[in-house]
């Protein structure tokens, strides 16, 4: 018998040995502590607050953060990759922690002060702090440099006081810590841009309040909420980085957002073809397996195709990423092609399924909902499109 040699575990290169113990380790805990009691979570419309407290005992909040902090000190995005992998697979989300890790943690590593670090990365790690990034405003959508909300200097120098408004915050609801972007100047003539500053705004001051908990199309376990400030003192030590250079900070971390949601759309797109493929090898029609008929098979191998492309896409962007070398230009390509792989695939992975993919109760549904933001959170695939044309010099 001719042995079949399983070439996407043979030629992939991008996990080592580690990588794939801790992939073991997660996708026991997945199911042990995740898919028993996930569709509890899905009609509640988020995670409870206690199973970030879990994930921190696993270890995935230190990953990346120094050891004096607490944390692994390992400074690679893999062991995340490896996250969005497993939790596509089992057709699960981990409620709005995502933003915890991959939105959070890069801002307090670049710009956070060492007494900063020592008094924000310890609770990060433990779960003791959950962290939030807001940035978008109800009117202005991707158009960040139009964001109204303010933070003005007190006479006495010693805080800010924040006023305004922000909405789409993902993990808003559960946050004790939110990163809040806010106009601490007016953009000048020539740089519209200018003005914007990054606060570790305390989500237990006086005058902060979370507004809506949003119902959303998908992503049903991760809480997201409208935020409101008014009149909240935030202390000049809250700061991150300089004052009026923050949406140079937010360009500079967009690219690891970007790769965080073109490998999380491939991961998913890769899930929804194991789903697809188990349900049309049991599923029977006419006295014959759904997936005996050609065009299942025409189906399935078209969509595999398009997925092996993606995850060259997502690897090479990983690599990148983890050598300091993804560029805006890089980022947003590996964003919009793998988002648009997604879409694709999975609405015709859910088409297999007939009737039945159209029920919640079937992971492709949830999948192909929650798939959906994908290509307008993060910037939309319209900006991706001017991002990588204005690269090309057009």
């Amino acid at each position: 018998m001719v042995r079949k040699l399983e070439v996407a575990a043979v030629r992939r290169t991008v996990f080592n040995e580690d990588h794939e113990a801790f992939r073991e380790t997660l996708r026991a805990f997945i199911e042990a502590e995740v898919v028993p009691v996930y569709d509890e979570w899905f009609a509640a419309g988020q995670a409870p607050r206690d199973f970030y407290y879990k994930l921190a005992e696993l270890g995935v909040f230190g990953i990346r953060v120094d050891e004096e902090f607490g944390g692994a000190g390992i400074d690679s995005y893999k062991f995340e990759a490896v996250m969005y992998e497993e939790t596509a697979r089992a057709g699960v989300q981990f409620g709005g922690s995502g933003v915890h890790v991959l939105l959070g943690l890069p801002y307090i590593k670049m710009l956070a002060t060492d007494e900063q670090k020592k008094r924000f990365l310890p609770k990060f790690v433990s779960g003791e702090e959950m962290w939030a990034l807001a940035m978008t405003e109800p009117g202005t959508g991707s158009d960040l440099a139009g964001m109204k909300t303010t933070a003005k200097l007190s006479e006495d120098g010693t805080h800010y006081v924040l006023n305004g408004s922000k909405t789409f915050i993902t993990g808003g609801v559960h946050a004790d810590r939110v990163i809040v972007c806010a106009r601490t100047s007016a953009p000048t003539a020539d740089d519209r841009r200018f003005g914007i500053s990054l606060f570790a705004v305390d989500t237990k001051s006086e005058g902060y309040s979370i507004g809506r908990k949003l119902d959303k199309l998908g992503l049903k376990t991760s809480d997201t909420a409208e935020l409101a400030f008014v009149d909240v003192k935030v202390p000049v030590e809250d700061l991150l980085g300089e004052e009026n250079k923050g949406f140079y900070y937010l360009g500079h971390n967009l690219a690891s957002e970007r790769w965080g949601i073109a490998f999380g759309a491939y991961a998913q797109a890769k899930a929804a073809v194991r789903f697809a493929k188990e349900y049309v090898q049991d599923r029977t029609v006419f006295g014959k397996t759904v997936a005996s008929f050609q065009n299942t098979k025409f189906e399935l191998a078209a969509c595999q195709a398009e997925v092996d492309a993606a995850e060259a896409v997502a690897d090479r962007a990983l690599e990148a990423l983890d050598a300091g070398e993804l560029t805006p230009a890089e980022a947003a390509s590996a964003k919009l092609f793998c988002t648009e792989v997604a879409h694709r695939v999975i609405d015709r992975c859910l088409q297999l399924h007939g009737g039945y993919g159209f029920m919640n109760e079937y992971p492709i549904a949830r999948l192909y909902a929650d798939n959906r933001v994908n290509r307008i959170y993060g910037g939309t695939s319209e900006i991706m499109k001017s991002i990588i044309a204005k690269d090309m010099g057009l």
